[in-house]
């Protein structure tokens, strides 16, 4: 992940799950009846039981001409959404009611603060309500055009809703067709008693004029095309760039972090491009024939984030395994994310093929070392096959690049390996900190590094001698949640018993469901293990699963945990695999899929335009409601309003 893309990871942070209706509901009941307290309050309420009485009424008064247009449009909304051909989901459409809900009561706070504290009067705060009113009708015009991808006059109709039935229950109860001077014999008779009704009214509404709902349609019209210009503006480089839409973007984004939806990888779709990946498998099975264990590695990255396209594939690979599941992380980079859920299936077919062409050997050799520049491999040779572990801790890197991994594949296998499975141990990182990440890419120092200790390790591992090989596995799945860096396949360990001349070597994988590690964290563990259980080697990975990045953009392993609780349980469960070694074969095969993912530096691109658009939305936005809200200005004094 580069500096760019963390940056509109980050974004997440400001988006939260929207309550149920019923909860947005019962608030802007609430919110209602305390602001009809305050704005209806009446001085003649001198004695307590007539005091109760009146705040009762001055509550009631509050929901009826407050709240009712609020639960109008936060149960009508969706329905209406719906109907035209949107996508607004009751709990979304309720709790955009409710900040409309707010918007209004903060004007008509800060109207009537300024009425009181000027000669303005009763007037200019139901000036302010037309503002009110009109602004809430722009914000909801915007919020479902970019939920519901409708054109601005389709959404017009739901975005509506909250300010007509407001502006409804003033017209008829301020008795401003009374005003009109309007009549005749069956509006007299018939009508008018149900279209004007200022008596039932509080007084404070006879300052509304018709020019206030002349006013209100004409602002609204102003703001709607207020909105329709923001739209069109920031929309423009996406679709001449990417082609695709900034709403699309948007609404899927919000779907999949408010609502769990797939609105996004709909998006993804459009911007996905067809990839030929290797999927690597290595297998080890007991003596009575039964899977013992079994490494699956495709190198795509399993992101982008949350279960999106591949961010749960570390889980959907432990489904598909009979042996204790080991899905560590690739070498591949954002631009290798999955478009699509359903492209994991692709992904786990060519898994089960690579399966069933394995044939298995019980021959091994002890695991080697091997280093150059900042780069260290962990290798073990099963049969002509090759697990490597790499790892820059205890420097800093995050993701290393495809092309990358399939150079220092091909370097180990010069010394006469067959398959190689390589694993981006992903086991330090500082976070979202530098201009980089650590992102380790061709022709960089650091991919020659790793391609040098590659081959070392090659040459090292085709010349060791060979002996019986034995494992042990274990799994703990943890306490911990998502939220705290942990996914649900907790903390596995894989310990490796090879006999050579007497006494066996043993060597320690352990893999933590996670994404990258705290500074400091992957050698903590790696003594801890060695120290604890005698094993010789040891190596601390991550699955890099996005599971944990649904909210936070940095949710490093060790974030959040405390570092000793996890080392008691990696020593834990290194100790329990110890404990469980027993005779195995082993055997590796590589098939290749054709899924689609994000395609070559599109990943970039994407994020490139979508900070672009924050930080020049936010000051486009600006200058969008200044110069509407200058034309409203202009538009009452013209008026006289």
């Amino acid at each position: 992940m580069t500096a760019t893309q963390s940056n509109l990871a980050g974004l997440s942070r400001f988006i939260f799950r929207a309550p149920s209706w019923y909860t947005s509901v019962a608030f802007a009941l609430l919110l209602a009846a305390v602001a009809g307290v305050g704005a209806f309050e009446r001085p003649e309420a001198t004695e307590v039981w007539r005091g109760v009485l009146f705040v009762g009424r001055d509550a009631w008064e509050g929901v009826f001409f407050i709240g009712i247009p609020t639960i109008v449009a936060g149960l009508g909304t969706a329905w209406v959404d719906r109907v035209v051909g949107g996508k607004l989901t009751p709990n979304r459409s309720s709790l955009l009611a409710l900040v409309c809900e707010v918007v209004i009561v903060g004007f008509l706070t800060v109207g009537a603060l300024v009425a009181y504290l000027t000669p303005l009067g009763q007037r200019f705060v139901f000036d302010v309500l037309v503002v009110a009113l009109a602004s809430v009708f722009a914000f909801r015009l915007l919020v479902i055009m970019a939920v519901s991808r409708s054109s601005l006059l389709v959404a017009a109709v739901p975005a509506s809703l909250q300010t007509a039935t407001a502006a409804v229950l003033l017209f008829i109860y301020s008795g401003t067709l009374h005003v009109m001077e309007a009549g005749g014999p069956l509006l007299d008779t018939f009508l008018m008693p149900y279209l004007a009704r200022p008596s039932e009214a509080p007084a404070e509404l006879s300052a509304i004029s018709p020019d206030h709902f002349f006013l209100l349609a004409a602002t609204s019209v102003l703001y709607a095309a207020a909105v329709w210009t923001f739209l069109y503006v920031v929309d423009r480089p996406w679709r001449n760039t990417l082609g695709v839409s900034v709403l699309d973007f948007l609404r899927g984004f919000i779907g999949h972090i408010a609502e769990g939806s797939r609105e996004l990888e709909d998006f993804f779709e459009q911007l996905g491009e067809e990839a030929v990946v290797p999927v690597t498998v290595l297998s080890f099975q007991s003596t009575d024939g039964t899977e013992k264990a079994r490494w699956v590695l495709p190198m795509i990255h399993p992101g982008p984030m949350g279960e999106i396209g591949g961010g749960n594939l570390p889980v959907r690979v432990a489904r598909s395994t009979d042996g204790l599941a080991f899905p560590p992380h690739a070498t591949a980079g954002h631009d290798f994310n999955l478009v699509t859920e359903r492209e994991v299936d692709t992904v786990i077919e060519a898994a089960d093929r690579a399966y069933d062409q394995i044939t298995y050997s019980s021959d091994a050799t002890e695991s080697v070392r091997a280093k150059a520049g900042e780069a260290s491999l962990l290798g073990q040779r099963f049969d002509d096959d090759a697990l490597l572990v790499s790892t820059f801790a205890p420097g800093f890197a995050d993701d290393v690049e495809y092309a990358v991994g399939l150079s220092t594949a091909a370097e180990a296998r010069t010394s006469g390996l067959d398959d190689v499975l390589l694993v981006d141990a992903h086991n330090s990182n500082n976070g979202l900190d530098g201009p980089d990440l650590g992102h380790v890419t061709p022709g960089s120092t650091r991919s020659f590094d790793m391609i040098r200790a590659a081959e070392r390790a090659g040459e090292q591992l085709s010349v060791a001698p060979r002996g019986d090989l034995g494992i042990g596995v274990a799994w703990e799945r943890t306490d911990w949640v998502p939220e705290e860096g942990i996914g649900p396949l907790g903390v596995r360990a894989m310990v490796t018993a090879v006999t050579v001349d007497g006494d066996p070597q043993r060597t320690a994988y352990v893999l933590v469901d996670g994404n990258n590690m705290e500074p400091g964290l992957r050698g903590h563990l790696v003594d801890a293990v060695v120290d604890a259980t005698g094993v010789d080697e040891a190596e601390v990975m991550t699955t890099d699963t996005h599971v944990v990045n649904t909210v936070e953009a940095d949710n490093q392993v060790g974030a959040v945990i405390d570092h000793d609780d996890l080392t008691d349980v990696v020593t834990g469960v290194v100790a329990d695999a110890d404990d469980d070694v027993e005779p195995v074969e082993s055997g590796m095969a590589t098939e290749h899929a054709e899924v689609t993912v994000f395609g070559n530096d599109r990943t970039e691109s994407l994020a490139s335009h979508a900070n672009a658009a924050v930080s020049m939305g936010g000051a486009l936005a600006a200058a969008v409601i200044l110069a509407s809200l200058a034309i409203s200005v202009l538009l009452f004094f013209v008026t006289g309003a």
